[in-house]
């Protein structure tokens, strides 16, 4: 399975200023096999320590945090040299070990020479004791759910892809290439960006069996809050967890706390949210009223929507049918509009790293994403199909008179419409 972020892995390797690496990302987006992947294909040797569970690996780090003395055992435990530049040293599940999170900083200054890459859950990494937390002496990246570009390239797309990169932003997508495009993102949506999920889908096309993978993995995710939250915060991160959908699905989609439990006040659900938005399980948009730079300074942050990570695990807990998304029906079309502006930001997330805003002007329009790209600031207008009609566009543009202004949906127009399959390859 490619993944783009293994060029920035191979910029790492080859960097002199290389600290040990931290992959950031969702419970079971691939960041293990990512790193694996890395290791048997740019390097003599891996190996990778799974932490989980594993007494004798956790001691290891339990005594001291002398470098030398933790590669010794390590090599020791995996029966074979661990050697610096030629091996590549993978600590799985590292939120179970929390002084092998804190080694980290000392292999950054004392033994600099062995290339190690950090992962594990984000929810126990945000949950871990604040000495653990080796600040400054780490490098990041974060590795998302796939991508349509990336899903295009599983589904064996590959030479479509080469195409669509050498086509200019503002031509229209040829006749034939939209088609098999608008077909293959009925999929995503369906599917999402989970490896597992893509790998059955690819091979099966199966939809219960992919409805099976989904709900395992958000049993999982429930299983990671009680495993690493405090006792007395589960219940509050699995309200706000399960109140997503529900609340994206109202006309505004603004998030109201006191929809998660009607007992609980913001105050007391702030920091369960922090935690899940820590983990990257979901995304804060906040609104803004004037789109000026910097836009945070602008920005109203206790107003704001929540979005999944993926699509298609947005689907698959909102119990939203397949079919919904390969048949025309009116039945959904409010959430489908939803499941739109959740692809959009994920894709624009998973693009730039950045949470862009939303911009709403009283009661009497809204844009649903507004977003930085160099000096300009863009609004973002979502259709779900190739709906072009633009009221809340307008207002903005009446108001603000941007330099750039950008409508996605199904329309292949060229100009400022850009085919929603086609948001990994624009220039936003």
């Amino acid at each position: 399975m490619k993944r783009t972020l293994l060029n920035k892995l191979l910029e790492w390797k080859n960097s002199n200023s290389r600290k040990p690496l931290i992959i950031k990302g969702v419970r079971q987006c691939g960041k293990t096999y990512l790193l694996k992947e890395f290791g048997k294909n740019y390097y003599e040797d891996f190996v990778c320590f799974n932490f989980e569970g594993n007494s004798l690996l956790q001691n290891v780090f339990e005594k001291d945090l002398n470098t030398e003395r933790i590669i010794t055992e390590l090599s020791v435990i995996r029966k074979k040299a661990i050697l610096p530049q030629k091996t590549l040293i993978i600590f799985d599940e590292i939120q179970f070990c929390n002084s092998a999170l804190t080694s980290l900083k000392y292999f950054c200054e004392n033994a600099p020479e062995y290339h190690i890459a950090a992962a594990g859950s984000l929810l126990g990494i945000a949950l871990s004791k604040p000495l653990s937390f080796p600040v400054g002496k780490v490098d990041f990246h974060t590795l998302y759910p796939l991508n349509f570009y990336e899903f295009l390239l599983a589904n064996g797309e590959d030479l479509l892809c080469e195409q669509l990169e050498d086509l200019p932003i503002a031509k229209l997508v040829p006749a034939a290439f939209a088609e098999k495009l608008e077909e293959h993102l009925k999929s995503y949506y369906i599917c999402g960006g989970m490896p597992e999920a893509v790998d059955n889908w690819v091979a099966e096309k199966n939809i219960e069996k992919l409805d099976i993978i989904l709900q395992k993995i958000l049993d999982s995710y429930e299983l990671d809050f009680a495993k690493h939250a405090p006792a007395k915060e589960f219940p509050k991160l699995s309200a706000i967890w399960h109140s997503v959908p529900a609340q994206l699905a109202r006309e505004n989609g603004k998030f109201i706390f006191s929809h998660v439990k009607k007992s609980l006040r913001a105050k007391d659900l702030e920091d369960a949210l922090e935690w899940l938005l820590s983990a990257g399980m979901v995304y804060k948009v906040a609104k803004i009223e004037k789109p000026f730079m910097p836009m945070s300074s602008y920005a109203d942050f206790s107003y704001f929507k929540l979005y999944m990570s993926d699509i298609g695990l947005l689907r698959r807990m909102s119990k939203l049918p397949a079919m919904a998304f390969l048949e025309s029906s009116d039945i959904f079309k409010e959430f489908k509009g939803a499941v739109t502006e959740n692809f959009v930001l994920c894709e624009l997330v998973n693009k730039s790293g950045e949470i862009p805003f939303y911009w709403k002007s009283g009661n009497m329009a809204e844009v649903d994403f507004v977003v930085q790209s160099g000096m300009d600031i863009v609004p973002i207008e979502v259709k779900s199909s190739d709906n072009t009609r633009t009221r809340s566009l307008a207002e903005y543009s009446k108001k603000y008179s941007p330099n750039r202004t950008v409508i996605t949906s199904l329309r292949n127009a060229g100009g400022n419409y850009v085919p929603l399959y086609l948001l990994w390859n624009s220039s936003i």
